[in-house]
């Protein structure tokens, strides 16, 4: 089930918390390595959405290792090769993938939220491999021909709008859900350095 949120409801960003929180009890997380692969590049406005959110959880939360913020980004060069990484390097971790998307007209400027993977760039018709367990979307324009055209014009306004309401749900997720678990010992990661 994928969940829609409009940031301009006052009260959007609680339900965005509270869901994203209950999804997260469900995969147990507070005993699991979590981690956030924010994904996308800031080439194009539209999806720069990723790694804002990323560059935004580095300077702020410490509590889960972190893949993908606007040094490093992680994109449909290196996604493969961060997943590999990610498969290697942490034992059975909840990962969390956060996304732009392109969707209709009505849901332009919404946030999504679901269990399950993402697939990136369907949007823009590239295969790319899917990602995560749960995922969380910024719908920064309309789908349909021309994908790529549309990220390239969307208004870096709406992205930042959708990549500070993102990264202040999860933030509150993530302090809600670790602040009972004085056993967590996950740490920022750094991004790969193989980003460009």
């Amino acid at each position: 089930m994928i969940y829609y949120f409009n940031p301009a409801d006052r009260h959007a960003l609680s339900e965005f918390s509270r869901t994203l929180s209950i999804l997260m009890r469900k995969h147990d997380i507070s005993n699991r390595e979590t981690v956030i692969v924010c994904i996308g590049s800031d080439r194009a406005t539209g999806d720069s959405l990723g790694p804002i959110v990323g560059h935004f959880l580095a300077m702020h939360q410490k509590n889960f290792h972190l893949y993908g913020t606007l040094e490093n980004p992680v994109h449909a060069k290196n996604l493969e090769d961060a997943l590999e990484f990610i498969r290697k390097n942490h034992r059975n971790p909840v990962i969390i993938a956060v996304d732009a998307s392109l969707g209709i007209a009505e849901h332009v400027g919404y946030i999504t939220v679901g269990e399950g993977s993402l697939a990136p760039g369907v949007g823009v018709s590239k295969e790319l491999p899917s990602v995560g367990d749960l995922f969380i979307t910024g719908i920064v324009n309309l789908s349909g021909f021309g994908g790529q055209m549309l990220l390239q014009t969307t208004r870096l306004n709406l992205v930042m709008r959708l990549a500070d309401f993102i990264y202040r749900g999860l933030n509150r997720s993530l302090i809600r859900e670790y602040a009972s678990s004085s056993s967590s010992h996950s740490k920022l990661s750094p991004a790969l350095q193989r980003a460009e």
